[in-house]
């Protein structure tokens, strides 16, 4: 503290200088935050994707490409403004697209035409895939008021996600044997959020009941909640900030199965694109088994987040509010065959 204790209350005015000087070095240094985001660059270290990706995502991301022209340490900026699009966007261009598919031989008793064996492989294997399930896309359950729940998902539950859900895992404590490929997991009353439920619509899609086919065994049992799903909600044991996504595994030591997972997990975040941190790591993924994890195939997540896996066993015994939750696709899981005689596709 500056000066001395003297008549006239000069300890008084030198003090509140030095108190005025702290402030205005405060009001400095929210000022450099304020105006000038990204200004330490660890925004975009979260982006961990290939460079060739960035056009594609700043063309998507409309407030993460203006983050990105007003921040001086982005390093993504001449990929802004290019017309490029991944295929599955409305307005889409063939000569813009990520896609570069190719289909020279032939597929007669498949499709007639070359046009048909092109948009047919596109929608099986590549962005069409995404392109449809967002054409499906349907609320299920209706915010009434701002910070209200919301589900919404494609035909069949293949593909849904929410704000503001609630999950009760509280039996899972005292279950005896270990969930794998189980669709008993929840029951009526135990997922459910503040919101206005179309029952008749979740009644008709939830028609796909086994355990990699769609979300149906869980989310059949959806309900309208009375009170608010919010951070200190009574509840909620344990809020979940960070978006969240809840992934149905296959086989784990087969390459080809588990590979399936993490396309679906992939297709997931496209689907999932108008969220603003899709593409970033800060995101927490819980497996939907209480089996130990363990894959050689493992270091694949690493693309996706840079949290530790959880599975059931993380969230057992609590009742889990989700601020934001993914339930992937469970598409690939499905086997079906491709048309012949394509190949080099975007996804």
């Amino acid at each position: 503290m500056r000066g001395r204790e003297v008549p006239g209350g000069q300890w008084r005015e030198e003090e509140s200088w030095e108190t005025n000087m702290r402030m205005e070095h405060v009001w400095v240094c929210v000022a450099v935050v304020v105006l000038a985001p990204g200004l330490l660059g660890s925004r975009w270290d979260q982006l961990n994707l290939h460079p060739d990706h960035m056009p594609y995502i700043l063309a998507n991301d409309h407030d993460l490409a203006e983050e990105c022209r007003v921040s001086r340490t982005c390093p993504f900026k001449k990929h802004l403004n290019q017309p490029v699009c991944w295929g599955y966007e409305r307005g889409c261009e063939a000569t813009e697209t990520y896609s570069n598919m190719s289909c020279p031989g032939d597929a007669r008793g498949w499709v007639t035409t070359k046009e048909e064996q092109l948009s047919t492989f596109f929608r099986q294997a590549d962005f069409g895939f995404v392109q449809e399930q967002l054409s499906e896309m349907r609320m299920y359950c209706t915010p009434q008021h701002p910070g209200d729940s919301w589900l919404e998902c494609s035909d069949h539950l293949r593909f849904c996600q929410g704000n503001n859900i609630y999950i009760d895992f509280r039996p899972l404590k005292h279950r005896k044997e270990p969930v794998h490929y189980h669709i008993d997991v929840l029951d009526h009353g135990q997922v459910g959020g503040h919101c206005s439920l179309d029952e008749n619509r979740l009644k008709s899609n939830s028609d796909q009941i086994s355990a990699l086919q769609s979300w149906g065994p869980e989310l059949r049992h959806f309900v309208e909640l009375d009170e608010r799903v919010w951070r200190r909600a009574e509840m909620c044991d344990l809020w979940i900030e960070s978006p969240t996504y809840l992934m149905k595994i296959d086989a784990t030591v087969n390459m080809y199965h588990h590979f399936c997972d993490f396309l679906n997990l992939y297709a997931s975040q496209h689907l999932n694109s108008t969220h603003h941190s899709t593409f970033f790591l800060d995101n927490q993924i819980i497996i939907w088994e209480t089996l130990p994890y363990w894959s050689n195939f493992g270091a694949a997540f690493e693309a996706f987040t840079k949290n530790r896996l959880w599975n059931l066993n993380d969230v057992a015994g609590k009742r889990v509010c989700f601020k934001r939750v993914v339930f992937p696709t469970t598409a690939t899981h499905d086997l079906r065959p491709l048309l012949q005689h394509s190949h080099r596709v975007g996804v």
